[in-house]
């Protein structure tokens, strides 16, 4: 790895990220909501991916979150990277990663795309249609491809990934036929969940389907090399997903079978290592209810609500005793589109006063926009002062941002 200098992270040493948020709110004078994020809990997700899925190596799916800090990290802990775009392969490229620790996992790219891959040496690619295969022929007929199947979850946190992408099973012997007509080489077969899936038969039953894919490879004289499961998975539902997948895996693909896996988690990796502190700028009270106009907004950090189908639950950063009211909380912007929450219980609160929102690393950062003239929300980064020094010994001569 090159250029692993971690020069904006401040080491703590006698307090936790959460005593951090709360000097910056209240002692350093800052006005402009911001995030917190522990690199120690980033390298703490890592470590549990890396003890619960030794045979599974995790390509990162950057889309998630690209902030500089957490690619590196990942990067120099030994991550691969998925990317779904020329834009996305640059950034992890210009950071050092070698081309063969990426997957361009995205089933339909455009053309350029495609290009740009084969000229920096990305061949591992994803496809789901036939259409796709004539393009990577013409653009970069020496990838290695994946095929991509369908398989939905009945409870996620997001729209069915199949609406968009994957291959029906009764599909892919054509698209198997065609690649080998075509003379492309097909490696491995991959599918996605959805992000934030609940649904714990969801593995079983794409497993099941990737397997009959690879005997039909088998037949066709291709031995495939690689199962891709994906992403999906969040901290909460971890335990119980991991041990499906594990048995999943035991049952349709055992040491036999030559297949070495992979996954692309995302918030898995950095939903919990971000914490955004907003300060409520103005309120006012209609039909006794409180409404609360924050410093960030749906435009911005909270974006994840339209797109990522989150939900959050603002905590204020004071404590405050007394009775609780049914509150709504606003953006900043001009749109009344623009709202973080409705009917949530609340103390009664003053302007000045912030709230805080936990859990914020996924889908938030990396869609914010400067609508209305708004800017996107400074991050802090901190890492534990043990945590710090195994940074250091990942990325020597790397500095604090206070040395």
């Amino acid at each position: 790895m090159k250029d692993l200098s971690l020069d904006a992270v401040v080491p703590l040493a006698n307090k936790t990220p959460r005593q951090e948020l709360e000097d910056i709110a209240e002692y350093q004078g800052q006005e402009e909501a911001f995030f917190v994020m522990d690199v120690g809990d980033l390298m703490d997700k890592y470590a549990t991916w890396s003890e619960v899925f030794p045979n599974i190596k995790p390509y990162y799916a950057v889309k998630c979150n690209d902030s500089t800090i957490v690619l590196k990290t990942l990067a120099a802990l030994g991550a691969n990277f998925d990317c779904a775009s020329k834009g996305e392969i640059a950034r992890v490229l210009s950071l050092g990663v070698a081309p063969d620790r990426i997957i361009f996992a995205n089933p339909v790219k455009q053309q350029t795309h495609i290009k740009f891959a084969a000229k920096v040496g990305v061949d591992l690619m994803t496809f789901d249609n036939a259409p796709e295969l004539y393009k990577i022929k013409e653009y970069n007929p020496s990838a290695k491809l994946v095929l991509r199947l369908v398989a939905d979850s009945n409870d996620s946190q997001c729209m069915a990934m199949g609406l968009k992408f994957g291959a029906r099973p009764n599909e892919a012997t054509s698209l198997l036929r065609q690649a080998i007509s075509l003379g492309l080489e097909i490696v491995g077969v991959s599918f996605h969940v959805g992000s934030g899936n609940r649904d714990l038969t969801a593995y079983s039953r794409a497993l099941s389907n990737c397997r009959n894919f690879y005997n039909m490879c088998l037949e066709q004289g291709v031995q495939l090399s690689m199962v891709d499961i994906g992403g999906g998975f969040t901290c909460e539902d971890f335990d119980k997903v991991s041990a499906s997948v594990l048995s999943s895996i035991e049952e349709y693909f055992p040491p036999s079978t030559g297949v070495r896996f992979i996954a692309e988690p995302g918030r898995f990796m950095v939903a919990s290592a971000y914490t955004l502190a907003t300060r409520v700028h103005s309120m006012r009270v209609d039909r006794d209810r409180p409404m609360y106009y924050i410093n960030d907004g749906v435009y911005s950090s909270f974006n994840c609500l339209l797109y990522d189908h989150a939900s959050v639950t603002p905590i204020p950063l004071k404590g405050a005793d007394g009775p609780l009211y049914k509150s709504s909380i606003w953006g900043p912007t001009c749109d009344s589109l623009d709202q973080v929450a409705e009917d949530c219980l609340l103390p009664m609160l003053k302007v000045n006063d912030w709230l805080v929102f936990e859990g914020m690393g996924a889908y938030t950062l990396a869609a914010a926009s400067n609508f209305n003239g708004f800017p996107a929300t400074a991050v802090h980064h901190v890492a534990p002062i043990e945590k710090w020094a195994q940074l250091k010994k990942m990325c020597p001569g790397c500095v604090s941002r206070d040395e």
